[in-house]
């Protein structure tokens, strides 16, 4: 018989395993073409799993893909990796598209003049403009030392390596790292500041009921002083509005320390919080918080329905009390895995959300009191500065922080198959990440935006992006104009940032990236 098997040649074995698939295809009744189609179905099926990335490489022109273009990657790319990111011989951008905007450029740029001024030691230095936590007088208060910062992303959902690599470069960056809701975990804790943040479910300060325990957020400050404010998530651009579940088989021993939870046990992430059910409730934890804390508190949202946030800006105008930041997440921001109902279609693009909501706190007196922090593909330099004129503060990015340590876009993060192992928790890809090298194209990403955004803001005559005004920005809008500038586009102005200087900025004592 071994004889016999010996001397088949090899191409009689692959008949042979060709004829298996075919009866096998034949019989199976789960998909249709390959029952129709037997043997050559496979090859369609195997088509459209490489079709992301034949359509980006191939076919896709330079401005077309989504959610991030051919032009966008390769400028961080090349950012983070300080090579060339200019372009040659003009735009070939559509200006006159709709949404298209334009930064007004001075006739006499900002000129540094003195030889001792921040940006000439250091070009990328760019902190925040305001503190978190000054106006209710924390006892922690914290100035970002970056306007540009790594977005909620869990650990879980990023692979360990990828985690680690973006707390080392935003160490080297002196930026900040949000630990998106599954908790502290050590590849946050490379030396890099970081705003703890918690959803629904509470990871990392559970009860075992699944509720919030002050008790082990207190604790967890005091073990890690590198925590520098909390952040209370709402809801997220993705789904806003939707728990979620993470699977009993996806939660290692690890996962299970870090977030509370049992090994092998389905973990529920209800749509609502269980530590408070209205607004008032909501403020009253807020300052709870921060009473036990000492930290800077706030709150992160995408943007619909506007009714409670104009309870919340009542109860702050009439008590003094509320969140010391907040962050506004963009409808088409995400990335963690949605339904595509949510993620195409419930809460506002960022610019309308953000607008609405400033608006709103800025007719109530309050914008000078909050840290406004936007989030949803801003990770570029002159969509910051359309931003810094609405009323941003800084801004967090999570997909541009991605591609800056590799990421290529393959839009599968939900299938934990993620080719560059950002996005898996598969050990075999994660190899492929070497965190030294990865936190240094973060951190140069970072130095490269901020450096860029310095410039744009000298060409428009100021030192610092937080003196744009709405109306340095014009956008082509739909109707009897082309263009009109951000106040007469959203209807409102930016409130006044109060500003001396960036050698202020330098020298407060509440600045982070130390």
């Amino acid at each position: 018989m071994l004889d016999f098997i010996g001397n088949i040649s090899w191409w009689v074995w692959v008949l042979i395993a060709l004829a298996v698939i075919a009866i096998r295809d034949v019989l199976q009744k789960h998909h249709t073409i390959s029952h129709n189609f037997p043997i050559v179905g496979h090859l369609r099926y195997w088509l459209e799993s490489i079709g992301p990335e034949m359509r980006q490489y191939f076919v896709a022109n330079n401005r077309e893909e989504l959610p991030f273009n051919r032009i966008e990657r390769g400028w961080i790319y090349a950012s983070a990796k300080k090579e060339n990111n200019y372009e040659g011989f003009g735009t070939d951008r559509d200006i006159f598209q709709h949404q298209h905007f334009f930064v007004h450029n001075a006739m006499m740029p900002y000129e540094i003049k003195d030889e001792n001024h921040p940006n000439k030691v250091d070009n990328s230095f760019l902190p925040c403009a305001k503190v978190m936590g000054e106006f209710n007088q924390r006892r922690k208060p914290f100035r970002p030392a970056s306007v540009i910062n790594v977005s909620a992303m869990s650990f879980g959902s990023l692979s360990a390596k990828a985690v680690e690599s973006m707390n080392k470069g935003v160490k080297i960056a002196d930026a900040y790292h949000n630990t998106g809701e599954g908790g502290l975990s050590p590849y946050h804790s490379h030396g890099g500041d970081v705003i703890f943040h918690f959803g629904t479910g509470y990871f990392g300060v559970r009860n075992p009921d699944g509720g919030f325990s002050l008790e082990k957020l207190v604790e967890l400050v005091a073990k890690k002083p590198f925590i520098r404010a909390i952040e209370i998530k709402l809801s997220q651009g993705a789904k806003p509005g939707k728990g979620g579940v993470l699977p009993g088989a996806k939660i290692t021993q690890e996962i299970s320390e870090i977030r509370h939870v049992e090994i092998g046990k389905d973990v529920l992430s209800p749509p609502n919080h269980k530590a408070f059910s209205n607004v008032q409730e909501m403020v009253e934890f807020i300052e709870e918080i921060a009473e036990a804390t000492g930290l800077p508190v706030g709150i992160k949202a995408a943007i619909g329905k506007l009714d409670q946030w104009k309870e919340l800006a009542d109860i702050m105008q009439k008590t003094g009390k509320g969140p010391d930041f907040i962050t506004v997440d963009g409808g088409e921001g995400g990335t963690g895995a949605a339904p595509p109902s949510f993620a195409d279609h419930v809460s506002l693009p960022w610019v309308y959300g953000f607008s609405d909501l400033y608006k709103l706190f800025k007719d109530k007196g309050l914008s000078e009191r909050i840290v406004f922090v936007g989030s949803g593909k801003l990770g570029f330099p002159a969509k910051a500065a359309m931003a810094f004129a609405m009323g941003v503060d800084c801004i967090n990015v999570a997909r541009e922080s991605m591609m800056s340590i590799g990421c290529i876009q393959a839009q599968i993060c939900h299938t934990n198959r993620c080719p560059t192992g950002i996005a898996t928790q598969n050990k075999w890809l994660q190899n492929g990440i070497d965190p030294e090298i990865k936190a240094q194209r973060l951190a140069q990403y970072y130095k490269t935006f901020r450096k860029e955004l310095i410039e744009i803001s000298h060409a428009a005559g100021y030192e610092h992006p937080c003196q744009f005004k709405m109306t340095d920005i014009e956008i082509n809008i739909d109707g009897n104009d082309l263009a009109k500038d951000l106040s007469r586009t959203y209807m409102y102005e930016k409130t006044k940032v109060p500003f001396t200087g960036m050698q202020s900025l330098k020298d407060c004592p509440f600045l982070g990236g130390k």
